[in-house]
């Protein structure tokens, strides 16, 4: 398995599609990675040539990926909360950032539905029952 950017990338793919598998590298960067390395996108992972994958790995290094890009995103997001930005405040409360509905859905971001104000069945029947 070729290792690119402290990532093992998978052997049987194509390397077009391998180099996705890199945090921050999306189909259209790696086509533009393997345009200026002088690669074919049609050949497989285990087939690159030494000098091919050391092109490819300088060309990598120029843009932030993996670790160095989650620590930007990070900031960022720190960023608008220190700022109290309208965006910052949906994050630091669990809500989607982004304008979409809450009243229904958003369960990812909001998490297990908590029920609010409702009395179980099982509470509601021993209240109604008369005391001996």
């Amino acid at each position: 398995m070729p290792r690119l950017a402290g990532v093992d990338i998978p052997n049987e793919k194509r390397i077009d599609i391998a180099l996705t598998y890199i945090y921050g590298i999306g189909s259209h960067v790696a086509k533009n990675i393997l345009k200026q390395a002088k690669v074919d996108p049609s050949i497989r992972a285990k087939n690159l040539t030494a000098e091919e994958l050391r092109t490819i790995q300088t060309l990598i290094e120029t843009i932030p990926t993996e670790g160095e890009l989650r620590k930007i995103v990070r900031n960022n997001i720190e960023t608008l909360k220190r700022t109290q930005a309208y965006r910052g405040l949906r994050h630091a409360m669990g809500l989607p950032t982004r304008g979409q509905r809450t009243r229904t859905n958003a369960r990812t971001r909001k998490g297990k539905k908590k029920t609010i104000g409702a009395v179980s069945k099982e509470a509601a029947t021993k209240a109604a029952e008369p005391k001996k």
